[in-house]
């Protein structure tokens, strides 16, 4: 018999990718799911495959350090029937010379990238020849993948989708942030590949990182650490807080993932700046996804910090409603985190939805990364169970006291009923509109369940519910506060007693960012003598203008208000607090032409100056994952005058079909951060 001579090969990189759902990753590579079967053709040249007379097997490797016994290396004969545990190749289909195998991967292979060794041996001679390399991810699809995900539509959402919006503002104004995931554009896989293999735990031991790999758990971790810089670990983003950002981007500039993960890899793995917590929870949904592990950013709305987890949180108010005294812990308007979908077989138990939370905030097993905790545990107050389920508890949990500091030094409990932990949300499952989960982290408040939570979690949660019989304090916004606009609040008092009710009431406002630190006073009230008839109740309001706001807003957009209502009789303080989030102009974007794959079209942006000042410097940044090619920036070369129109027209040739979200930001010396969407359906190519 002449040897069996292999000429050519082709791994069916397009067919493949449609089958696997990888095909938006390019048809370059060959880019496959575990447990899921893929097909490669290989072409012999003097004579074709005989069966019982060549002997075809297969060798698979991934990492740098390859082993059998660490599951980074195989070898596989092909067989007549698929292999249940291990890889196996059955042959499919003969057609003269050519030969169609079909591979398959176990369903707990290790992710990341193969090399791929063909041998054939006829009698006693035999010859190898590399074929090609491939690439395995995750596969919610398959019932015994540990991502497995049962329905298709979240399967599409939280795997597929390369868009989504993120939640921000306040709990009492919530809004929407269009965020480009983009975890299937160019280069992205290969960045996220590239971040598995700087994590410190692969350099300082390969083997044993690459063998641990086939684990969602594992891998959520170390995206969860390797998303922020702060273990000198060559991570993508640094953070940044202070309103000083001249030196990087601002963390609200922001509309996607890739434009990151891409300056990390050009500037040779050194942080990107600067990032804020929606912008770590973003890029690290960005490679959750991308590696196939189904996930969804969630926001946290009153988050509290608490750093000597005693699960209370201790605020220092003046009598004006000034912060005094920082303690560590903080309320902050919002947090953003991530949720992935895995089974917890570490656990026995507690599959599905898991926190990681890539923001640096503190240490867990000395790295600073959170996660991943499985909701189930946070809701169940079962904190022993890993990882950081504490820390997470209290982010949704904490009671938060304000202590009112008089001139002399002494400190007053104030009464105050505000919550921890509202109004979590996340994107709806194929539609744009606003899940609420906050019921997967707690029970229902004062119910029996939840008292049997903080009796496991050892909490008490008494101080919140002591509130003043008689007296009630709140503030309320009449209309939107738009910016350049001014505009009033109101402190609204209810005496809910028989008795008249004698106090003074304060009123203080000022600008403030997400992360709960505020800036200088844009307002204030002081009556020494109001008076509540029995049963009444009164309206105090408090206009807060432009010209004080204006200069120090930040580009949260956020002005935190500040009651305090104090009894002369008793002396008892109510404080009420609210965060007034000041509204931006709406980008207006307009598709002219009929929106068709690989056919020009146009979009006309435009928004109005809403100050009584020009605009100057500006500037839209315009994204869309397979509409645009990659990030489109205009720089406007005029000033625009206030209550003029900044516009531009951007042309540019969809490469997708389907559904779609252009995204915008917008730029400038006095508004910042403006951002606008619009969904656009791309007909395919006829």
């Amino acid at each position: 018999f002449l040897d069996l001579v292999l000429e050519t090969w082709d791994l069916q990189c397009e067919r493949n990718g449609r089958e696997h759902r990888t095909a938006e990753m390019g048809c370059q590579q060959l880019v496959v799911r575990r447990g899921q079967p893929f097909t490669i053709t290989l072409h012999f040249s003097g004579r074709g495959y005989e069966e019982g007379v060549d002997k075809l097997a297969f060798n698979v490797e991934t990492g740098p350090c390859p082993i059998e016994t660490s599951g980074t290396k195989f070898h596989f004969a092909v067989t007549d029937f698929p292999e249940e545990s291990g890889w196996s190749a059955v042959i499919q289909q003969q057609d003269g010379g050519s030969l169609s195998v079909s591979l398959c991967s176990p369903p707990s292979a290790c992710v990341g990238r193969y090399s791929l060794t063909l041998e054939t041996s006829t009698g006693y001679e035999g010859s190898s020849c590399h074929i090609g390399h491939f690439i395995l991810l995750f596969n919610a699809w398959h019932p015994e993948d540990t991502v497995f995900l049962r329905d298709e539509d979240e399967r599409r959402e939280y795997v597929l989708s390369q868009e989504g919006l993120i939640y921000q503002g306040s709990s009492t104004y919530i809004t929407s942030t269009p965020w480009n995931f983009g975890q299937f554009e160019d280069d992205i896989l290969s960045i996220c590949l590239n971040l598995l293999d700087t994590n410190p735990k692969f350099l300082r031991d390969q083997n044993q990182d690459c063998s641990r790999r086939n684990d969602p758990v594992y891998i959520g971790r170390v995206v969860s650490a390797m998303v922020n810089c702060n273990d000198e670990d060559r991570g993508v983003l640094a953070g940044r807080w202070d309103n000083q950002y001249e030196d990087g981007m601002s963390p609200m500039a922001w509309i996607g993932s890739v434009d990151i993960l891409k300056r990390w890899k050009n500037f040779g793995c050194q942080p990107v700046k600067y990032g804020q917590c929606w912008v770590f929870a973003a890029v690290a949904c960005t490679v959750m996804r991308c590696l196939g592990i189904p996930s969804r950013v969630v926001t946290n709305y009153n988050s509290a910090h608490d750093t000597n987890g005693n699960l209370v949180i201790d605020r220092y108010l003046s009598e004006t409603g000034e912060e005094e005294r920082r303690s560590k812990d903080m309320i902050w308007n919002f947090h953003c985190w991530v949720e992935s979908w895995m089974a917890r077989p570490d656990l026995g138990g507690y599959d599905g939805w898991q926190v990681l939370d890539p923001t640096p905030q503190e240490k867990s097993e000395g790295v600073f990364c959170c996660g991943p905790a499985p909701v189930q545990a946070v809701k169940e107050g079962d904190l022993q169970l890993k990882y950081d389920i504490p820390f997470i508890f209290a982010e949704v949990n904490a009671d938060v006291v304000y202590w009112v500091v008089r001139p002399d030094g002494s400190e007053k409990k104030s009464i105050h009923s505000s919550v921890v932990g509202k109004n979590i949300s996340t994107k709806s499952v194929g539609r744009d509109s606003r899940e609420d989960i906050t019921h997967t982290y707690k029970y229902p408040e004062g119910s029996e369940k939840e008292r049997e939570v903080f009796e496991k979690a050892e909490h008490e949660k008494s101080s919140l519910r002591e509130e003043d019989e008689g007296l009630h304090l709140k503030i309320k916004l009449s209309e939107g506060a738009n910016n350049g606009c001014d505009f009033d609040v109101f402190a609204v008092i209810n005496n809910n007693s028989d008795t008249e009710r004698a106090c003074r009431l304060r009123l203080c406002a000022r600008t403030a960012s997400y992360n709960g630190t505020v800036g200088p006073q844009c307002g204030m009230k002081d009556l020494l003598n109001v008076t509540l008839e029995p049963w009444a109740e009164k309206s105090v309001p408090l206009r807060i203008l432009y010209e004080k706001y204006g200069e120090s807003l930040t580009q949260d957009n956020l002005i935190k208000v500040v009651a305090l209502l104090t009894e002369h009789q008793t002396d008892d303080v109510i404080v009420a607090i609210r965060d007034v989030y000041i509204q931006n102009p709406e980008i207006k974007i307009r598709i002219l032409g009929e929106p068709m794959q690989q056919r020009k079209l146009v979009a006309e942006i435009s928004l109005v100056n809403p100050l009584a000042a020009p605009l100057l410097n500006c500037t839209f940044v315009v994204e869309g994952a397979g509409l645009t090619d990659g990030q489109q920036i205009k720089e406007l070369e005029e000033p625009v005058e206030p209550q003029a129109e900044a516009k531009f027209r951007l042309d540019f040739v969809p490469r997708l079909s389907g559904l779609h979200k252009l995204m915008v930001d917008f730029e400038s010396d006095k508004l910042r951060g403006v951002k606008g969407y619009r969904n656009v359906i791309i007909a395919p190519q006829p």
